[in-house]
This record gives C-alpha cells, sequence and structure tokens, in this order.
C-alpha cells in the first residue's frame, strides 16, 4: 500500500476537485465540506472520465460528463441511472498538513 500526495489543506478549499493519478489509475479527490473523500475517476456506465464532471459540494456528488449519472463521494454509490454499480473509494488522510489518498 501507498500514499499519493494530492497537496497541501490549506491549498484545498471545500468544494474543489483534484485529480491525482499512479500508473493507469486515476483518482477524483474532493473537498466535501472540509471533509475528504477520494474515488475512482472511471464511471461504472460505461468506463467514461468521472471527475472531470460537476461536483455538488452541498450534497456530495460527483456529476458524470457523459450521462449525468451521479455518485455520493462518501461511499461510491450511483445515486441515478444510468449507473446503478459504484465506483471504487479509496481512504484520505491529511498527515503533517498534506491531503492524502491510501492506494493498493
Amino acid at each position: 500500500m501507498g500514499e499519493l500526495i494530492v497537496g497541501p489543506v490549506e491549498d484545498f478549499p471545500p468544494g474543489e476537485v483534484r485529480i491525482v493519478r499512479d500508473g493507469q489509475l486515476t483518482i477524483g479527490v474532493y473537498n466535501c465540506g472540509g471533509e475528504f473523500y477520494a474515488i475512482e475517476d472511471r464511471c461504472s456506465h460505461d468506463d467514461g472520465p468521472l471527475c472531470e464532471g460537476d461536483f455538488e459540494p452541498a450534497d456530495c456528488v460527483a456529476i458524470c460528463p457523459r450521462h449525468g449519472s451521479r455518485f455520493d463521494v462518501r461511499t461510491g454509490r450511483a445515486r441515478t441511472l444510468p449507473a446503478y454499480i459504484p465506483v471504487d473509494t479509496f481512504d484520505v488522510r491529511v498527515v503533517d498538513g498534506e491531503v492524502r489518498v491510501v492506494v493498493p
């Protein structure tokens, strides 16, 4: 297991999204009301990019830019069709003021 450094907490305000990469794996990291969450940047409906779409921080929801499926970034659960399968989530830690994603 390893960690990807996303950046300093003070540079990552609520409502912001960052995309980080680990080899072939791309992850969207979300600041939802001061809590950090990470999901795989891959829509379970058609394998397209997910985290490049809109983010609704009030509901902690990522919206797929292709077909509009909505995903809860806290759980990875698909909330609307056409997606119905959840996406992978990753633990996020803050260490010494840095946001980090734990990757397998």
